[in-house]
């Protein structure tokens, strides 16, 4: 599965800058202030957002990349991952159902997601989004774009063999509820059936770039360096 999604990436050619401007969607800007949002008010963003979706399966590398991404450009990581493990903590009304879902290894419902995505991008000042495992499905996919109204700019996948993945997710021991070996077999799983459509629609779209995920950090960061160097003027 892993190779046929290899050779679905995109490469920067030389009209890359040339395409970056259509790919700059037109959207209502995001809200900023709870009182200027009690009162009506919506304040515009200085800068059209620019989002970018990272894939790839449990263990794929892809968080560790986001930092590196964050570090150099400059983006606001928004960890769909890490803000549903968030919920769960804080005792909400959707964290006992969030966390049945995962130890199941399956999606949690669209909605839900997205709208802990939103808020995240409603607080944040920066206008630069990389929002990491999101969307898993096409379900997830509609949703967002239903919802936030608008669609990424570049999705990055992070394509990395399947033994590998396991090994990490084993011995990274960050005490995560889905870090063991029976629920990331059901999250590979889910990941092979439900986001190839994903991507597969974003190659469609010319805007996945996928990203060999084996090799030392700095090895895989020089795949990623020059396709947001490529954008850096156009989007600051």
């Amino acid at each position: 599965m892993w190779r046929r999604v290899a050779s679905l990436s995109s490469s920067i050619s030389s009209s890359f800058l040339a395409q970056t401007a259509s790919r700059l969607n037109t959207w209502e800007s995001l809200t900023t202030g709870i009182a200027q949002q009690a009162k009506g008010v919506i304040a515009p963003k200085e800068k059209t957002p620019f989002i970018t979706f990272v894939l790839g399966g449990p263990g794929s590398g892809k968080g560790t990349q986001c930092i590196k991404i964050v570090e150099t450009f400059g983006f606001a990581h928004l960890s769909a991952g890490d803000l549903l493990r968030r919920e769960i903590a804080s005792k909400s009304a959707d964290g006992a159902m969030i966390l049945n879902t995962i130890k199941e290894g399956k999606i949690v419902p669209s909605q839900v997601t997205v709208k802990l995505i939103q808020k995240e991008m409603e607080l944040s000042d920066n206008h630069k989004f990389l929002i990491d495992g999101f969307p898993r499905t096409e379900e997830n996919r509609v949703s967002f774009e239903r919802i936030i109204g608008v669609e990424p700019n570049v999705v990055l996948f992070f394509d990395c063999p399947e033994e590998e993945m396991v090994k990490r997710v084993l011995n990274r021991n960050e005490g995560r509820v889905d870090d063991n070996l029976e629920t990331i077999k059901k999250r590979l799983t889910v990941f092979q059936a439900l986001s190839l459509p994903v991507i597969n629609y974003y190659s469609e779209r010319g805007k996945l770039y996928t990203i060999k995920a084996i090799g030392t950090e700095d090895e895989i960061f020089e795949q990623v360096r020059p396709i947001f160097a490529a954008f850096e003027q156009t989007v600051g």
